[in-house]
């Protein structure tokens, strides 16, 4: 668990850093001079270098012992952090940001595999859990922990914060976490032949509408609030969705290992049905919050039940597959700023959650359809 435990701090880690902006806007924007919507871009970066770093680094490290290229991508988030501190320049800001999206996405295609080899293959989807479980924290405390410490310190203190953090893990990592050698060079396929393997392809998809689906809703979650009346309560509402979230991953890591399939319909399915639950129920605050209570529950275990489908479905590949899946995630994550802004603007907030609905039955139809290399039915260990 101790060591778990620091692979979970390396995913708090990175998205604390990913999202920490948005909650110090004003005072970076004074710091830097620059407009908000320019402090937007650093989020904007940081995704970006993760989109386009994650597949290139992990094939590149395919060979080399793990604890080394953990090492690599939580020095790069200390590294890039400590600069993002320390400067008072809107472009170098902005490389560092980007360089520090490059260190995430090298860190979550490592984790998930290497967690898998730390453990018995029975108890494989209950450590990813725990290796998960950092996202929906940092995702719920990200902005306003930023926003609270922005309190305290100036902007670039909060930034030298998270530094210490990565700091504090690049001794956690060096002092608990096991060591394991890279692929061979017999193991080592090329991506394109991981990216053809049946399931591979199916499972990127799901991934891609299920988040998709997720970020609309959660990248305009304020408007939305609004309409529904409850613009005053955005804070309880993203404390529900975190609560909900955690829920969500405990109860994921107990039943994956005999459940991935049912666990990924069935989420999906309680994800349409919210969906439609807040876009029917604008005047029932209590609805509301019911709705995103299931919301939370069920997104909560999604990244484990999405990196265990892939590398069961990749095998030796496991580890570009990751990287594939943080590619398509982070894409979906830009396309959820860029589609629900066009349903926004175009269609009002009003439509956000029967677009959502609608991606998630296309998931489940998806997940659903395929049994036989991806969302296979039955026990992991049996197979």
């Amino acid at each position: 668990m101790w060591r778990l435990l620091a692979f979970t701090m390396a995913g708090f880690i990175a998205i604390m850093t990913e999202t920490m902006p948005a909650g110090l806007m004003p005072q970076i924007g004074r710091g830097l001079g620059v407009s908000e919507a320019l402090v937007g871009q650093l989020v904007t970066l940081y995704a970006f270098g993760s989109v386009v770093a994650a597949i290139p680094l992990i094939a590149v490290t395919r060979s080399w012992r793990r604890k080394q290229v953990l090492l690599l991508a939580i020095g790069g988030l200390f590294l890039f952090n400590t600069v993002t501190a320390l400067s008072a320049n809107y472009a170098l800001t902005l490389a560092a940001r980007f360089v520090a999206g490059m260190a995430a996405g090298l860190t979550w295609g490592l984790l998930a595999g290497y967690a898998r080899r730390m453990v018995p293959h029975h108890l494989q989807g209950r450590a990813l859990a725990i290796v998960g479980v950092g996202q929906p924290i940092a995702l719920s405390l990200g902005v306003p922990l930023g926003t609270w410490l922005g309190t305290f310190f100036d902007w670039q203190g909060v930034f030298g914060i998270m530094s210490v953090f990565a700091l504090a893990l690049i001794v956690w990592v060096l002092v608990a976490v096991p060591n394991h050698p890279g692929q061979t060079a017999h193991q080592r396929q090329p991506v394109r032949k991981i990216f053809m393997t049946p399931g591979v392809r199916p499972v990127l998809f799901v991934i891609f509408v299920w988040i998709l689906a997720h970020n609309i809703l959660y990248t305009y979650i304020a408007p939305f609030m609004a309409r529904v009346g409850l613009a005053n309560h955005l804070d309880l509402v993203l404390f529900i969705f975190g609560v909900s979230s955690i829920v969500g991953i405990w109860v994921t890591g107990l039943l994956v290992d005999g459940w991935l399939r049912a666990l990924t319909l069935i989420s999906l399915a309680v994800f349409a049905a919210a969906s439609t639950v807040l876009g029917i129920s604008s005047e029932e605050p209590l609805i509301i919050y019911l709705g995103i209570s299931a919301w939370g529950l069920t997104f909560g275990g999604a990244p484990t039940l999405l990196q265990i489908a892939i590398t069961d479905a990749a095998g030796e590949g496991a580890d570009v597959a990751q990287s594939m899946l943080v590619t398509i995630f982070n894409l979906a994550v830009a396309g959820g700023g860029v589609v629900g802004g066009l349903l926004l603007e175009h269609m009002g907030a009003g439509i956000i959650p029967w677009a959502i609905a609608l991606l998630s039955l296309i998931g489940l139809f998806t997940a659903w359809k395929s049994k036989v290399h991806a969302f296979k039915p039955g026990r992991r260990e049996a197979r």
